[in-house]
């Protein structure tokens, strides 16, 4: 079984490679504006999840640039993940905002929220 979910994980990585959106084309001015705004948010993920890489691929389609944290294979940020959103479940998207924190679980709703933040 383990060897089937790393299999089909590759196989989602290259497709993903493969198939890999286009961004966002902004002016300069726009650009370091979104880019300046990312740095209050850092994605927790797994490398090969399916929603991980919905996740990801939305990112790339709005042209943004988040911290991305290995929750898999990095013990600190796993233990950060449980420790602020309560539990390890990827993707997860922290949203550091007038000096509080949200967490926010659920690829739909995490791409929703990007989309209405940097469409």
């Amino acid at each position: 079984m383990k060897f089937i979910r790393w299999f089909l994980g590759r196989i989602i990585l290259l497709l993903n490679f493969v198939f890999s959106p286009r961004g966002v084309k902004r002016s300069q001015e726009e650009q370091n504006t979104v880019n300046e705004s990312a740095k209050n948010y850092a994605l927790y993920q797994f490398e090969a999840c399916p929603f991980c890489v919905k996740v990801r691929r939305s990112m790339k389609r709005q042209s943004v640039k988040f911290d991305i944290r290995d929750a898999k294979n990095n013990e600190q940020h796993r233990s950060e993940l449980e420790a602020g959103g309560g539990r390890v479940k990827v993707p997860c998207l922290r949203i550091e905002k007038d000096g509080k924190t949200e967490w926010m679980y659920e690829s739909s709703d995490i791409v929703a929220y990007l989309e209405k933040e940097f469409a």
